[in-house]
């Protein structure tokens, strides 16, 4: 049996028939289990997904098309034999096939391998090839399958874009034009797809037409964004203009068999970084190469210069590799000592800057932490005397990310995101102007004040749409369903239920984008449990809910809602001083609640300690992702603990 979503949904047997599916209905609970990738999916969250205004009867009406799928995908199942395709599992659903049965996988499979070796070309073409209309095309309107059409489409184009990098470096491609032509008029923002088209021109021995694309692109770019084209796009008008015979194809992080040097190298991997989604965690592993190889030249300035080009926007302290963030700090130390105290003042404040921004603060013992602070004041003063403004915005990154020293730090942290957007707009800057516009969102939720907060969630936005930041509109979207979980507790407000329904909402969109670093796990159970939290319920207790790092400040209160009371008191007696990241004031709120609870004294007493200097903040708003409600209410509570005779 095989299923294919990239179109309407079908299953066909084995010998090409199809397999009746039933009604609508029945054909969207397939699909979401085909996008859920083999994990299982609750109930209710199946019924939300289904329904906007879920029935009174949902649950039994989802039992009802189970039990009809089953059938129809298990003809041959004698009864009370468990089902093997459509299985239940915990509290939901899950669907059991191998990954090559199913056409979505297929092609995610064919690009990923297509991405490491041009040897994947031909699973590519025959997975595009799949593809017969939109992506879950008979399930309009569900919030969830617009979220997963959004996210194939983006994938689709990045494939059809590979497939002609990889024709093109193999020697072939002029027969491209036509279809590449077509690609660019359909999506003439994506400057990778102009580059493409003029490279095919050119190898068609069209270089007039291969240079009026490069500056239709140009005027295109200007006009209607006014952007100038990319680096790529500049490097290739100027070989088509020197009449290079034999246009060798653009450096590729996807190519292999290419070595472009580590300059190269790490300006493609900074490029893939701005871009987002997976492009990140990519381009993060292409700059360590970069660095190790720039060290290995034995040229301290190349090194120097290779460690500081990548100035990525970084937003998170909590890295997803902390050793490779650390193997980039040990590099940077290294040749800041090469460089010694008399080196170029630029070179050294980028060292400075990048030793700020990847000593990730969550994941740092105190005298690293200690060096990363002095590194981030350093490089700004640095770049203040050198009147550089992306030098200095570089510094201010750092200096924001090492500005998570205790709880109750939001308004500094607000005045560092000021000068950033203001930096950054007068100078031109969009990247950093994303980076200021979120800064200062975390900062005014961390302050409660949401109407200022949505403010820069909508500038943000808008300027996503001219940088490409793909990452942006998923971390808004978080704080949208912040918005929805604080207004839950309002008279009038929305329901506890669509909040819940707007968190896994973003966490969907979250896990769609490939990732950011140190964000996503663990985020969706601690902000159910804010929720729960804010209406007074106990901690959920789901074991499939993913803690993450968060682990140990959750347990006490998930083992109190299992009613397991002394294995609560013996985790609160374990429980670590929370890490000094955007999460500090929550996790510190977690100990104060579950210390109260338990009436542990000297545990409430350290917590009210720590949260009194953020007794007019929100906990966990710092994130700008969720919320567990104000801090004065969990310093209340602990404090009456902690002063009792």
């Amino acid at each position: 049996m095989r299923i294919d979503v990239l179109g309407a949904v079908r299953a066909l047997h084995d010998d090409g028939t199809p397999v009746d599916l039933g009604g609508p209905r029945h054909r969207e609970v397939l699909a979401r289990l085909v996008a859920a990738g083999g994990r299982m999916v609750p109930t209710d969250t199946l019924v939300e997904d289904l329904w906007t205004d879920p029935p009174v009867r949902a649950v039994g009406a989802l039992r009802t098309f189970v039990a009809a799928l089953r059938r129809a995908l298990e003809p041959g199942r004698t009864p009370r034999t468990p089902p093997r395709v459509l299985v239940t599992e915990g509290p939901g659903y899950a669907l059991r096939l191998p990954r090559d049965a199913v056409d979505v996988h297929r092609f995610e499979d064919a690009l990923a391998r297509a991405r490491r070796t041009p040897e994947g070309r031909a699973d590519l073409d025959t997975a595009l090839a799949a593809w017969r209309g939109p992506a879950y095309a008979d399930v309009p309107g569900s919030v969830w399958a617009q979220r997963e059409r959004a996210r194939l489409e983006e994938l689709r184009l990045e494939a059809t874009e590979l497939r002609a990098l990889l024709l093109l470096d193999s020697g072939s491609g002029a027969e491209l034009v036509a279809e590449l032509g077509a690609h660019v008029a359909e999506h003439p923002w994506r400057e990778p797809a102009w580059g493409l088209l003029a490279r095919a021109l050119h190898r068609a021995g069209r270089q007039a037409d291969a240079l009026a694309t490069l500056r239709r692109a140009r005027t295109m770019l200007s006009d209607q964004l006014g952007l100038d084209p990319g680096a790529e796009l500049r490097h290739l008008e100027t070989e088509i203009l020197r009449g290079a015979a034999t246009l060798q194809p653009p450096p590729s992080l996807w190519a292999a068999g290419v070595r472009p040097g580590p300059r190269t190298t790490v300006e493609l991997a900074r490029t893939l970084a701005l871009a987002g989604g997976g492009g990140l965690v990519h381009s993060r592993r292409d700059r360590l190469v970069a660095v190790r190889a720039a060290e290995r030249t034995g040229d301290t300035a190349l090194t120097a210069r290779v460690i500081g080009a990548y100035d990525v926007p970084a937003l998170w302290t909590r890295a997803d590799d902390p050793e490779q963030s650390r193997a980039v700090v040990a590099a940077a130390v290294r040749t800041l000592t090469a460089l010694g105290a008399d080196g170029p003042a630029a070179l050294r404040a980028r060292l400075l800057a990048t030793v700020a921004v990847e000593s990730r603060s969550a994941d740092l013992p105190a005298t690293e932490r200690r060096r990363a602070g002095r590194a981030a004041r350093e490089a700004e003063a640095l770049a203040r005397e050198l009147d550089d403004p992306a030098l200095l915005l570089f510094a201010l990154n750092g200096r924001f990310l090492q500005s998570f020293t205790r709880p109750g730090l939001a308004a500094a942290r607000d005045a560092i995101g000021a000068e950033i957007l203001d930096l950054a707009t007068r100078h031109e800057l969009p990247d950093f102007a994303v980076l200021g516009r979120l800064v200062r969102l975390q900062s005014a939720s961390a302050l409660g004040d949401l109407g200022t907060a949505t403010a820069h969630a909508e500038a943000a936005d808008q300027l996503a749409v001219s940088t490409e930041a793909s990452l942006v509109p998923v971390l808004t979207g978080w704080f949208r369903a912040r918005v929805t979980a604080a207004r839950s507790t309002e008279p009038d407000g929305p329901t506890a239920a669509a909040a819940a329904a707007h968190y896994r909402t973003a966490e969907n969109a979250l896990a769609g984008t490939g990732g950011m670093p140190g964000l996503h796990r663990g985020l969706f159970a601690l902000a159910l449990l804010g929720l729960r939290l804010l209406h007074d319920r106990p901690a959920p207790t789901d074991p499939a809910l993913d803690w993450g790092p968060y682990r140990p400040w959750t347990r006490p209160l998930v083992l109190l809602a299992r009613n397991r009371d002394e294995e609560a008191r013996a985790a609160l007696a374990v429980t670590p001083e929370p890490p000094l990241d955007h999460m500090q004031e929550a996790l510190w709120c977690l100990t104060a609640h579950a210390a109260a609870r338990l009436d542990e004294r000297p545990a409430a007493a350290r917590a009210a300690t720590a949260l009194r200097p953020a007794r007019t903040e929100h906990a966990g708003g710092a994130s700008g992702m969720l919320t567990l409600g104000p801090v004065e209410r969990y310093l209340a509570e602990a404090e009456a603990c902690a002063d009792k005779n």
